[in-house]
């Protein structure tokens, strides 16, 4: 209760000297709604005694209690028409303050829940913002359980609120308690629930594969009863003011390693909400051998997404490029994609494997990769002509620019070129291709006449002759030519 004084001075100030709520509140220090009551209910409180003023309320006042004690929940809107037809001429505003004033305030009453060690855990999703990841802007989540017995947490940072992420939110909670509670409680997201009608329900197919291999039940609250999970609700609020309230860090990797410092060395040194004489870290280890045992094998939480590539050796993922080896593209891959890595299967063949990318608009190649698409393309060349003349000859080029200047077809002259290229070999073609140059006169009869020139000069140099080459000389391999005796010749010229 704030004094008489006060609640006087506050009246006039917003009667007499037509001065606003928060005005008034500001000025004097005092909440909004302790200024609200002063000029509300104190006016309609003292109504009747001697020397208040009238309003143009006061005599409907009877009225309108008597209507909110029958209808509590009646709109002000409602209750302005009925007062009207009775005679009612002041404003809707003025009403509205009154029946604010007279409404019976109704509380639920809440009794303190309480489990048995390993009964029950409360999960939920947290929103803390969004944090700049290279070219993109990601939205940051904290995915948060505590066992509902011991207080016990397990926190993690995630970019999105995917189902992926959900499952594996649980997967390494239950590996760092080393055991499963009996039940999790959630609200109703989407990832959880699929459809509701009333009290029937469909939860998501992948957090039903969750519990079938855990052995847990999925537990929703029912709508809009928030108090159902007020322990991880409270959790949150703890991470946000004591763990992430002015906290820098390097990336997700190091945000995630700094809450599971903060977790150990602070969260569950804390005093234990059912006894204080104990921490919650010891009231984990009762509760720990009361879990349920875990599984053999943890469960597959990664993302399954079939994709195709187009004509280039990238297939996108999460707005980001990811090479594959050109023997694939254009087949129908599968993408399996966990918060490290990306990975691409052919049927069940893991075709390729990436560091997984948070940025936007980023390609992530493999050099393999790009060195096979390399190999493949210095193969194709020589698959056309004019390829075929620049793999082998530097200056073909401009050789051909200068036939067509000079009013020759490049058809014809590159038709020609194949052939003296076939005939000659590269290096003398090369050396003859300079020489036209040289003298200008680009045309493929001059390179004829040139190369043939360079081979009579040539013949002087006589080379030895290799029949291997030849298969249609083989079978006179074997054959011996005997020595002759010259001196025959001799004598037949002496008679002469």
């Amino acid at each position: 209760m704030i004094p008489v004084e006060l609640i006087a001075k506050i009246r006039r100030l917003f009667f007499a000297e037509h001065w606003k709520i928060g005005t008034i509140a500001s000025q004097l220090g005092l909440h909004p709604d302790t200024v609200r009551s002063a000029i509300e209910s104190h006016r309609f409180n003292l109504q009747r005694e001697p020397g208040f003023r009238a309003t143009l309320t006061s005599p409907y006042l009877d009225f309108i209690n008597q209507t909110l004690q029958q209808y509590p929940r009646l709109r002000a809107t409602r209750i302005y028409e009925m007062v009207r037809a009775r005679g009612y001429a002041g404003s809707m505003t003025q009403l509205r303050r009154v029946v604010r004033s007279l409404r019976p305030q109704k509380r639920e009453a809440f009794l303190r829940l309480t489990t048995l060690p390993s009964e029950q855990a409360q999960a939920d999703w947290a929103h803390f913002g969004a944090v700049r990841v290279g070219r993109a802007e990601r939205k940051l989540s904290c995915f948060v359980i505590t066992l509902s017995y011991s207080r016990a947490l397990w926190v993690e940072f995630f970019f999105d609120q995917s189902i992926e992420n959900l499952l594996l939110g649980h997967v390494h909670a239950f590996s760092d308690w080393g055991g499963v509670p009996r039940s999790v409680l959630y609200d109703n997201m989407r990832s959880v629930v699929s459809e509701r009608r009333g009290e029937a329900i469909h939860f998501h197919p992948r957090l039903l594969e969750l519990c079938a291999h855990y052995h847990f039940a999925a537990l929703p609250c029912r709508p809009a009863r928030g108090n159902e999970k007020g322990r991880v609700e409270r959790a949150i609020q703890y991470i946000r003011h004591s763990f992430f309230a002015a906290r820098s860090f390097a990336g997700l990797g190091d945000l995630n390693a700094q809450a599971l410092a903060w977790r150990d060395e602070i969260a569950h040194q804390r005093r234990w909400t059912s006894d204080d004489r104990r921490s919650v870290i010891e009231a984990f280890n009762e509760e720990k051998p009361r879990l349920l045992p875990l599984p053999v094998n943890a469960f597959e939480c990664d993302l399954i997404k079939p994709v195709r590539s187009g004509k280039m050796i990238y297939v996108r993922f999460d707005g980001n490029d990811y090479s594959i080896p050109p023997e694939v593209v254009g087949r129908p891959l599968t993408i399996v994609a966990s918060p490290e890595t990306v990975r691409l299967l052919d049927g069940s063949k893991e075709i390729a494997r990436h560091r997984r990318s948070y940025s936007r608009h980023e390609t992530i190649e493999d050099p393999a990769h790009i060195a096979a698409v390399v190999k493949d393309k210095r193969k194709a060349i020589g698959a056309t002509a004019i390829s075929r003349l620049s793999s082998h000859l530097p200056r073909v080029g401009e050789f051909l620019d200068a036939a067509f200047a000079c009013g020759e077809q490049v058809s014809r002259q590159s038709k020609k070129l194949i052939e003296l290229l076939d005939d000659y070999g590269a290096s003398e073609l090369n050396a003859a291709i300079e020489e036209a140059l040289e003298r200008q006169t680009p045309r493929a009869d001059s390179l004829a006449l040139i190369l043939e020139r360079r081979r009579r000069k040539s013949r002087s140099v006589r080379l030895p002759v290799d029949l291997s080459h030849h298969s249609h000389l083989r079978h006179f391999e074997d054959l011996s030519v005997p020595a002759q005796n010259l001196e025959v010749y001799d004598e037949g010229s002496q008679d002469e």
